[in-house]
């Protein structure tokens, strides 16, 4: 069987073992004689897997009995808006940490239900001191995204914001390591990076924030009312349930645990930055080290000219997806949860080879 190695920001690859097991289990899930793509949200033995679901992800990560656990239909993308909608119905002054793409976007999304307070915007590569950022100690939360995809860049720490709730986009770092969700207000990432495939979102909020929402916050949007109805008052999204369980199992069962994985992401990682940075200038990313992502590494070629025979020989090895995003330019790749160190290995080999190819 032919298989890339994918080095795509998103929709991302899947464990193998897991692809097999979804294989293995189409026609007949749980012995229940029907397909998983068949399975009703209501039924009892879907509502189990939930549940079980919950609570693996309340072990595995933690997480405080004082937050509420949500699975929502769709990206993370459509909770720029929520969040805000949901947050702001006693407080519409909130603050925005403007580190890269994305949250620059949910910035501009917020202002159509919030006054923004932009806290400090990020440069080319890397975050201005703490010390410098224009923090409200009133607002009703402080929003961040931990890593940003197509910039490259992630904040590791966790940003001191005193009383006010943080929010945290995850939807490229969930996972990969370990988080202290109890310094925070909501957590929310889309599943198509690191927990599975696209078409859900993991929401985890604190139960004291449940009675913020504005009047204008659709039911079928409003955190409150999703919890109170277990992530069933819509139809949620079965299948994309289905595979989030089996990557918690994978995470769990074959890969260590959050132990295990945040390893493993650090040795594939610390590959291939080496390989970069010992290039003589052949590759380049510009990101301060402190700041470079752990899970998406973009760079750039010394001669831009190499650019497309390095995607198209890349590809031709069995090394794919690793075109830069259309805002940035050059090659991008992204190494989350399921990307094997046999797939890093192979591409530092590549871009080793490459660069003594075209030097000069």
């Amino acid at each position: 069987m032919f298989r890339v190695f994918n080095f795509a920001a998103g929709p991302a690859m899947l464990p193998e073992t897991v692809l097999l097991r979804a294989q293995q289990e189409l026609l007949n899930w749980q012995d229940s004689g029907t397909s998983i793509l068949e399975i009703g949200h209501r039924t009892s033995v879907f509502q189990d897997m939930l549940a079980k679901l919950e609570g693996k992800l309340r072990t595995l990560m933690n997480i405080p009995t004082n937050y509420k656990v949500l699975f929502l239909s769709g990206g993370a993308q459509g909770h720029f808006s929520f969040i805000p909608m949901n947050l702001t119905g006693k407080n519409r002054d909130v603050d925005y940490i403007v580190s890269g793409i994305w949250s620059e976007r949910a910035a501009k999304y917020a202002k159509r239900y919030a006054n923004v307070n932009i806290v400090t915007t990020a440069t080319l590569t890397g975050v201005p001191d703490s010390s410098t950022w224009n923090l409200n100690p009133n607002a009703a939360y402080v929003y961040y995204c931990p890593n940003e995809t197509i910039n490259g860049l992630q904040i590791h720490d966790i940003p001191e914001v005193g009383n006010v709730p943080l929010v945290g986009d995850f939807t490229s770092s969930i996972l990969s390591s370990h988080v202290d969700v109890s310094k925070f207000g909501l957590i929310f990432a889309s599943a198509q990076k690191n927990l599975g495939i696209a078409g859900i979102t993991l929401l985890i909020i604190r139960d004291d924030l449940l009675d913020q929402a504005q009047e204008c916050t659709p039911e079928i949007f409003n955190y409150k009312i999703q919890v109170e109805q277990n992530s069933l008052l819509n139809t949620i999204p079965t299948v994309p349930v289905y595979i989030m369980d089996l990557m918690v199992d994978w995470i769990v069962n074959e890969q260590g645990g959050l132990d295990g994985i945040s390893a493993s992401n650090q040795r594939k990682i610390n590959k291939l930055y080496a390989c970069i940075d010992n290039s003589n200038g052949f590759y380049r990313n510009d990101i301060e080290p402190k700041y470079r992502s752990l899970m998406n590494v973009p760079f750039n070629l010394q001669n831009n000219d190499h650019l497309k025979y390095f995607l198209a020989e890349a590809g031709q090895n069995g090394l794919a997806y690793l075109n830069g995003h259309k805002l940035v330019g050059g090659a991008r790749a992204s190494v989350y949860n399921a990307m094997p160190e046999e797939g890093v290995d192979k591409l530092v080999e590549f871009m080793q080879h490459f660069a003594a190819k075209y030097a000069g």
